[in-house]
């Protein structure tokens, strides 16, 4: 048995409005999946598709209080491209942002509701990851991240050092997932983070019990189908229905 990540969860103010801003920015599809919850999918794609994390948007009433933990990465294919991005985000209302990243070569923005996210600077190994580059997500320890996401999910364990470490998709396609490790402590639930599905005709309940039996932790909320855990740094994430 195994998970993969399908999705990335981000909580908004405005689901519809946040979704429109971020469909511009990734050339993808909205649509609405229940009231206060609205898809980005892109073009042609059926879901799940490990070339591509897609991204629901849910309505959140609380407000965003510092940094997010878990942000994404956007790919650009050269220095003017990246430019000409920098350029269409700030159009589209996204924001120069300053995280104490210092002199990077890299831009660091935030969305309409201050979601953090980089515009990265051109890289060969992100040529065929789509217009994500990666997820970033704030740790204390890469190689214990690595360890349960690498075991919880059929992702690959790309690269692990003391300071990061790197999975991508089996099948060598779509974005990265990156641990990065930071000082910073995790203080209150993520407004953004990872959901992940088991394959058809996998048990929810046998994935939930392996999942506990590598580290994670179960969260008891009411009027949910699916399983919210956190992995061993309290990091949020869901357990959707085989598909």
């Amino acid at each position: 048995m195994a998970t993969r990540l399908v999705q990335i969860n981000m909580k908004a103010h405005d689901d519809s409005a946040l979704g429109g801003f971020w469909a511009k920015v990734l050339g993808w599809e909205t649509s609405i999946e229940a009231p206060g919850v609205t898809n980005l999918e892109p073009p042609g794609v059926d879901y799940p598709d490990p070339a591509f994390l897609f991204i629901d948007l849910v309505r959140y009433p609380d407000p965003k209080v510092g940094k997010n933990r878990v942000h994404v990465d956007l790919a650009t294919t050269s220095a003017a491209h990246r430019a000409e991005l920098v350029e269409r985000l700030t159009a589209l209302g996204a924001t120069p942002t300053d995280v104490g990243q210092g002199d990077v070569a890299w831009t660091v923005m935030a969305d309409p509701e201050g979601n953090e996210f980089c515009v990265l600077d051109p890289r060969p190994d992100h040529r065929d990851t789509g217009p994500i580059a990666a997820v970033v997500v704030d740790c204390a320890d890469p190689r214990a991240m690595a360890r349960f996401w690498g075991e919880s999910m059929d992702w690959t364990v790309r690269e692990v050092t003391d300071q990061e470490a790197v999975l991508r998709s089996a099948t060598g396609v779509g974005p990265y997932l990156r641990f990065h490790r930071t000082p910073d402590v995790k203080t209150g639930w993520n407004r953004v983070h990872l959901d992940v599905r088991p394959y058809p005709g996998d048990d929810p309940q046998a994935e939930v019990a392996r999942l506990r039996a590598l580290g994670a932790t179960p969260v008891e909320l009411d009027g949910i189908h699916w399983t919210v855990l956190t992995d061993p740094e309290g990091n949020e994430f869901c357990l959707l229905s085989p598909k």
